[in-house]
């Protein structure tokens, strides 16, 4: 997999992100203000303007590094060419879920439509981020179907869009559930059903 575009951030842009992060997780994302942001850092709103200059373009830091991050980290999996599609979906989904609980507050970043209704970029890069993931599973999904270790019960498409949306709503569930439900046994569980039915 081509990584699309590298991203470089400076240590106190990190650190905003990493403090924009922990009062996603705390307080929600409707709570994570450039006022409240700066009192959490020590710093005056017009030292971190310096760095960002707006809530979204820090939501946007944060997609960005988080969609940087998950290229590197699912190109390392998928080149493993011998492994079989089964088993490379369920590291994908277990390395994706793993990641989403290190990192809870991109999960709530991404599932904050209200955000993104009115925020182009923001959105393009959230549909970017479901683009790369749908790409990466549809491309197990052929190489299964070719190797004859999945059956053919629909096309590779669709058969991508079940597994995907499966996954969406148990990582929702998990978000509503204040994370406190078990999110990559829980992912495991669903995985595991839908490959069920389509293994040969």
């Amino acid at each position: 997999m081509k990584i699309s575009q590298k991203y470089s951030f400076t240590e106190r842009q990190i650190a905003i992100m990493q403090a924009a992060t922990q009062r996603i997780d705390k307080h929600g994302i409707q709570d994570l203000t450039i006022k409240n942001l700066a009192a959490d850092l020590g710093l005056s709103e017009a030292a971190l303007y310096r760095h960002f200059k707006s809530k979204n373009e820090i939501l946007m830091g944060l997609l960005n590094y988080f969609i940087q991050e998950m290229e590197l980290r699912l190109s390392a999996i998928i080149s493993g060419t011998e492994i079989h599609a089964d088993v490379l979906l369920k590291m994908i989904f277990d390395s994706q879920l793993n990641s989403f609980v290190k990192n809870p507050a991109i999960v709530s970043v991404i599932f904050s439509e209200g955000i993104f209704q009115f925020n182009k970029d923001l959105n393009e890069r959230v549909m970017a981020m479901m683009k790369m993931m749908q790409i990466i599973i549809q491309s197990v999904i052929v190489k299964g179907i070719d190797a004859g270790e999945i059956k053919k019960i629909a096309d590779p498409s669709t058969i991508t869009t079940i597994i995907m949306g499966s996954m969406r709503m148990t990582v929702l569930k998990w978000k509503l559930s204040g994370h406190k439900s078990n999110l990559p046994g829980d992912g495991n569980t669903v995985l595991s059903g839908i490959l069920s039915m389509i293994k040969k």
